[in-house]
């Protein structure tokens, strides 16, 4: 029965509840000769839609000027958002503080966007008073996650399997069995410097950015005999 569940791990490693899966660990006795090995997969998804965010900002002689002069550019910047059918659009509560000569205010703004969308992002948001663009971040589809995910799995389990074997042949063993599985943190979104351009000369293109990456790395000790 023990044999058996071993042999169907790597089958079940994709199954785990995805809350537990950065502290997840099988753990069973080994009678020979323990192997340890890391193994880690990558892999490139395309790019769904594009992450923003914003710092908007605005300056007067008061608290109470620079306030109303932001309220006044957040309204043109959502206009131009909305028209950019941008979603999940979310703003903070502005800050103040005092200057030598005049009192400055700002808040951030984010939200998500087609691809297609970073030109005019870039050109039209970018180009209204006090705005000051941070990167834009690229994200995959959500809904493929929990497959990429199995996936990243299957391969960092195979690459640590591969690892064990190397290892185990060359001190005279032919068999390994996975007896531990600890796995690890995956990756971030990349994200690109956004810049201004001279008309006429080529747009800014999504597809020219750093395509999501996922990753998955897991550390296994094998018992090997």
């Amino acid at each position: 029965m023990t044999w058996n569940l071993l042999r169907l791990l790597p089958l079940l490693l994709p199954l785990l509840p995805a809350a537990g899966l950065a502290q997840s660990q099988v753990q069973l006795a080994c009678t020979g000769t323990l192997v340890e090995a890391r193994g880690s997969a990558e892999l490139k998804r395309p790019t769904k839609r594009l992450r923003f965010s914003l710092t908007l900002e605005a300056e007067a002689a008061s608290a109470d000027g620079a306030l109303a002069e932001l309220q006044r550019r957040l309204a043109a910047v959502r206009r131009k958002l909305q028209e950019l059918q941008v979603q999940d659009l979310q703003v903070t509560s502005p800050n103040t503080w005092q200057r030598p000569a005049a009192v400055q205010a700002n808040l951030q703004l984010s939200g998500q966007l087609a691809p297609e969308r970073l030109q005019p992002l870039i050109r039209q948001v970018g180009a209204l008073l006090g705005v000051r663009l941070s990167p834009v971040a690229t994200e995959a589809d959500k809904a493929a996650d929990r497959q990429v995910r199995q996936l990243l799995l299957r391969g960092a389990y195979q690459d640590a399997l591969a690892q064990a074997r190397e290892i185990a042949a060359a001190i005279g063993l032919s068999e390994v069995r996975p007896i531990e599985v600890q796995l690890e943190g995956g990756g971030a979104p990349v994200v690109m410097r956004t810049m201004a351009a001279d008309a006429g000369v080529p747009p800014f293109d999504p597809d020219e950015l750093p395509q999501p990456v996922g990753r998955l790395s897991l550390q296994v000790r094998f018992c090997a005999r």
